[in-house]
This record gives C-alpha cells, sequence and structure tokens, in this order.
C-alpha cells in the first residue's frame, strides 16, 4: 500500500502547468489581439449591423475565425441553422448560408 502512495504524493506536488488553449480560446484571444491593433471591427458593431436583418430568427452567438479575419454569427430558424459570415475588417456580409 505504501508503495503506491508515494508515486501519488509525489504526483500531487508537483506544480501544475496550465494546457495549450486550443480552438475557440486562441481564437477568442487572437480576436483581442486584432481589435486592439485596429485591424478588425468589435463584435458589437458587426451584431448591430446584421442582426436587425434576421428577422425571425433566434441569435445563437458568434465565432472568429483569425486566418480568415472573419466572423461567423449564428441563427436558427425553424429548426435550421443558418450562419452569416462577416469580414471582420470591414463588416461586409460575405456569405450567408442556409
Amino acid at each position: 500500500m505504501k508503495k503506491l502512495l508515494i508515486p501519488i504524493a509525489i504526483a500531487l506536488c508537483l506544480p501544475v502547468l496550465p494546457a495549450q488553449a486550443s480552438g475557440p480560446a486562441n481564437a477568442q484571444d487572437k480576436a483581442r489581439e486584432d481589435l486592439r491593433a485596429g485591424k478588425i471591427k468589435p463584435i458589437r458593431d458587426i451584431e448591430n449591423m446584421v442582426l436587425p436583418t434576421m428577422p425571425g430568427t433566434q441569435y445563437l452567438g458568434i465565432e472568429y475565425d483569425p486566418v480568415a479575419m472573419a466572423y461567423r454569427l449564428k441563427f436558427i430558424r425553424d429548426g435550421r441553422v443558418i450562419f452569416v459570415d462577416v469580414d471582420a475588417r470591414s463588416g461586409e456580409v460575405i456569405r450567408k448560408l442556409q
């Protein structure tokens, strides 16, 4: 029993290093960085432009693609998801996928 407790005790004493963030956390960090650098428009500005054009839908949220420098707004209507892709620099709608 003591032989099992020693490795566990050692493991508990080791410092815990944060795991490298992946996916949305990196995209959020990049969005903040690009926004501070003045490369992209704020999310609220994009939402204020797009949401009024989507009557009868429920807004689900937004994601940022740092490679494309584009926002993807997600909506749902009658059980179908609708994506609206927007250029994060200009605020121009790139495409609407239904």
